[in-house]
């Protein structure tokens, strides 16, 4: 093993013994996450088509319209949940061997020779994760609002595929939320004893939960990044009227 390491150091980046095309496992990586952040980035800049009936594209909620702003909303809320997603440890690993191939994968020789984790600008900036989760939090609460909102049509109750896209989006975002690695130390991790503090035997069942949900975060994270971008994509094309709504009820 020391030898490996040895042969990799002094032949450097991208230096392996590994016989698989281990750099195929990048591919979707690349294809799928840049994909979403070109689209993404474009919807947001757009700054139209991102409200139809009682559906409102989750890249523009919640709704900020303010006079003296003169470019799309969605600049005005986006860096929330875009922080939480870039920061989130998953997607840090994702994107750190896809874009900065750093580490290209295991066992392959990596771009610096010295290895200083995230202590140094602008890597430290990663730390902030658990302050993005907490706003987080807070647009869950308003995409449930969005969601049971896209259910009522002029006062009625009714069923759309908007309704049911938002609906499957939200879902797939809270199971995302909940199943960070930092709720999951929020809620239980600081704790030795469950027995031994207030609502012990509530923040325990919190906390077992949470570790359920977390064996799948890699999941939820794919899962509610596709969900979000038909979600928005949907809304996009029933308000430029390229599509016609599919009412269900």
């Amino acid at each position: 093993m020391a030898d490996s390491r040895t042969r990799i150091e002094q032949t450097g980046f991208g230096a392996t013994s590994r016989r698989d095309a281990w750099w195929l496992e990048l591919l979707p990586v690349i294809i799928v996450l840049g994909g979403f952040s070109i689209y993404a980035t474009w919807r947001a800049l757009e700054g139209q088509h991102y409200e139809w009936g009682p559906y409102l594209s989750p890249f523009y909620s919640p709704l900020i319209k303010p006079d003296w702003w003169p470019l799309s909303p969605a600049i005005l809320i986006l860096w929330a949940p875009l922080g939480f997603r870039a920061t989130c440890y998953y997607y840090r690993k994702a994107y750190y061997r896809a874009f900065l191939l750093d580490p290209p994968a295991c066992s392959v020789g990596e771009p610096r020779h010295r290895y200083r984790g995230e202590t140094a600008f602008p890597l430290i900036l990663q730390n902030l994760h658990r302050y993005f989760l907490y706003l987080a939090l807070i647009f869950l609460v308003i995409l449930w609002y969005d969601a049971i909102a896209a259910f009522w049509f002029d006062g009625s109750f009714g069923i759309g595929i908007g309704s049911l896209a938002l609906l499957a989006n939200i879902v797939l975002l809270s199971f995302y939320t909940f199943s960070c690695h930092s709720f999951r130390h929020i809620v239980g991790g600081k704790v030795d004893c469950f027995s031994c503090v207030g609502l012990g035997g509530s923040r325990r069942a919190i906390w077992r939960s949470a570790s359920f949900l977390n064996e799948h975060h890699m999941l939820f994270a794919w899962l509610s990044l596709f969900s979000v971008g038909l979600a928005d994509l949907y809304v996009r094309l029933v308000a430029s009227g390229s599509i016609q709504d599919v009412r269900l009820l």
